[in-house]
């Protein structure tokens, strides 16, 4: 089907007139719903206020009439209704502040390489000691035991089933105990000076 002129101009006078698309294809003929809206979007006839003299155009439709409230469910006939009288509310106590929680760090997707951990030679002799100990009496416990309470220091490789999480309890404000603490945050001039 090609867009002769004479389709065009029967076209354009549907669609001045207020026909839809779907009723201009099928006077048309060999013509879908869509490709009357294309031709006229290239037309630039998709503005039918500013376009013909359409009688449909210009005037406003009507609205239409507003639906009926929805009727109210009937109640079980069991026991006749009752007058219901509001009862004094009493105020709510304030709800206590909670203790602002530090900011979650960024999950790292399975797979992703983890973010650089300090080697054995940043990390003091002492607090490497201090570890050692505190493992030995660690809890060892498995992910699903772990709550904002316990240390979350992983211990092990977590591919093997030799895998486990310290589990003590943790330093305030702090994911792990005092001993890994000690271990994870380090000033940044500490470690400077170890390096060197």
């Amino acid at each position: 089907m090609s867009w002769t002129d004479e389709r065009v101009e029967l076209l354009k006078k549907m669609w001045g007139e207020g026909q839809s698309a779907s009723q201009i294809a099928k006077e048309l003929g060999g013509v879908t719903r869509n490709a009357v809206i294309g031709k006229v979007h290239r037309l630039g006839l998709s503005n039918r206020t500013t376009g013909g003299s359409s009688k449909a155009a210009a005037e406003p439709k009507e609205k239409p009439a507003p639906k009926p409230a929805a009727k109210p469910k009937a109640q079980p006939k069991t026991e006749p209704a009752r007058p219901v009288t509001p009862e004094p509310v009493a105020e709510a106590p304030a709800a206590e502040p909670k203790p602002s929680t530090p900011a979650r760090k960024q999950i790292i997707p399975a797979g992703q390489p983890l973010p650089p951990q300090p080697s054995a030679n940043e990390i003091p002799a002492e607090a490497l000691a201090k570890v050692n100990e505190i493992e030995k009496k660690a809890k060892k416990l498995s992910l699903m035991e772990l709550t904002e309470r316990t240390c979350k220091w992983p211990v092990g490789d977590p591919a093997t089933e030799d895998f486990w999480f310290c589990g003590l309890p943790v330093q305030q404000g702090k994911p792990y105990c005092e001993a890994h603490v000690g271990v994870a945050f380090q000033p940044m001039s500490s470690r400077r000076d170890r390096k060197r």
